[in-house]
């Protein structure tokens, strides 16, 4: 088995941007590095995510605005293909 191949030193440790505590993964929403005590855990979801305490400060921990976001987001487009559609069937005629 061949040896495992050093690219630099790797680096130093992530640490928590509230607290300078090891962070242990970064927010899923503004992807800083977070520590557990500096995290909670998303709510209505099919996944759990952890997100940092200013993301939820700012938007909650609970995911069914971004849902409902995402949502309008694909009726609108939906909406505007269907008026490209209409306009278009009324250009031809």
């Amino acid at each position: 088995m061949p040896e495992l191949v050093s690219h630099d030193d790797g680096g130093g440790v992530e640490r928590c941007v509230r607290c300078g505590a090891l962070a242990v993964g970064p927010c899923a929403r503004c992807r800083s590095p977070i520590c557990g005590d500096c995290c909670v855990l998303t709510e209505g979801g099919t996944r759990t995510w952890a997100i940092c305490l200013a993301c939820e400060d700012r938007g909650g921990k609970a995911l069914g605005g971004a849902w409902r976001s995402l949502v309008l987001w694909i009726l609108g487009i939906l909406g505007a293909l269907l008026l490209a559609v209409l306009a278009l069937g009324y250009l031809v005629r």
